[in-house]
């Protein structure tokens, strides 16, 4: 894959001299899903702004597609790359949603019959299809998450910047947008770059993340790759996902020698397939060659239990 959006050299201090950013350098492939983690006020937010020229840098360059930011029309940039803040009452601003996702089509110059396409699309895309004339301030916090989703949607970009999309969501709905970026991402092609403190998420839909603490970018790679490095990402004030930590636990508590360290329910699953044991369809399982460990009889019942 080519590189769509690079970062090189980037330093950001606000006006009142705090320094957020450092020596950032950062290469986003073309049809990417990377992951920006860290903890608050260690850099995401401003840097997403600064990836589509929200904000400007003190030192440093943006390219997009190998074309300097600076050189290239805003009315251009801000079709190509387009951002989902963090709270979509800061997005959302018509009386309905049909006119609200209408809004950056219009500005676009399409014509009316391509503006309808390009809302119904965004709308089918997010499952909110009936949604057209529904006033704003009728909408549930995740459904003006799912508008602000289907409002750049209708502006066709070819990178998506997500400023935490799944902050203040119930479990359910965390997973159900992070479901339909993952689709947006994989059958449209878009290049996601996400913030977020879902750790837990990560290793299921995403494909690289970075970590940045204290405006620095410490661990950039694969997730199970980044998230081997425990000590690094506590340091980071971030923890490692709940089923990383439990097998963490049983790794150096309890002596089991796994290869990798599991992320998801998928891989622990996997991981405990291939420990040794006798009798498993009679309930008697048997824990062997591990040190610190005892060999013990479970009954059906008691693994119900437990």
């Amino acid at each position: 894959m080519v590189d769509i959006l690079e970062a090189k050299d980037l330093h950001f201090s606000y006006p009142d001299g705090k320094s957020v950013l450092r020596s950032i350098n950062l290469s986003v492939k073309k049809g990417e899903f990377l992951g920006v983690l860290g903890a608050n006020g260690s850099g995401k937010t401003t840097l997403l702004k600064i990836l589509n020229h929200l904000l400007k840098t003190a030192k440093g360059e943006i390219y997009l597609e190998g074309k300097n930011i600076r050189s290239i029309n805003k009315d251009m940039l801000f079709r190509k790359i387009c951002t989902c803040f963090q709270n979509p009452d800061d997005q959302l601003f018509a009386s309905t949603v049909g006119e609200d996702i209408a809004f950056g089509p219009v500005n676009m110059g399409l014509t009316k019959e391509e503006v309808s396409k390009r809302i119904e699309y965004a709308l089918g895309a997010v499952s909110m299809l009936e949604f057209t004339d529904k006033p704003i301030h009728n909408l549930s916090f995740g459904e003006k998450k799912r508008i602000c989703l289907a409002g750049v949607l209708a502006m066709g970009p070819e990178v998506m910047l997500l400023d935490e999309p799944t902050s203040s969501l119930d479990p359910m709905g965390a997973s159900a947008i992070m479901r339909l970026l993952r689709k947006l991402n994989k059958e449209n092609g878009i290049t996601m770059v996400m913030s977020t403190h879902s750790v837990d998420l990560v290793p299921l839909f995403i494909d690289r993340v970075i970590i940045l603490n204290q405006g620095r970018i410490i661990l950039d790679g694969k997730p199970e790759n980044v998230f081997s490095q425990a000590q690094v990402i506590r340091e980071a004030k971030l923890r490692l996902p709940r089923i990383g930590h439990l097998f963490e636990i049983l790794r150096k508590k309890d002596g089991f020698n796994f290869n990798s360290l599991p992320l998801t329910i998928g891989e622990a699953r996997e991981a405990i397939k291939s420990l040794p044991t006798v009798g498993r369809a009679e309930g008697d399982i048997f824990r062997q060659g591990y040190p610190g460990t005892l060999k013990r009889k479970v009954s059906p019942t008691t693994q119900l239990t437990q």
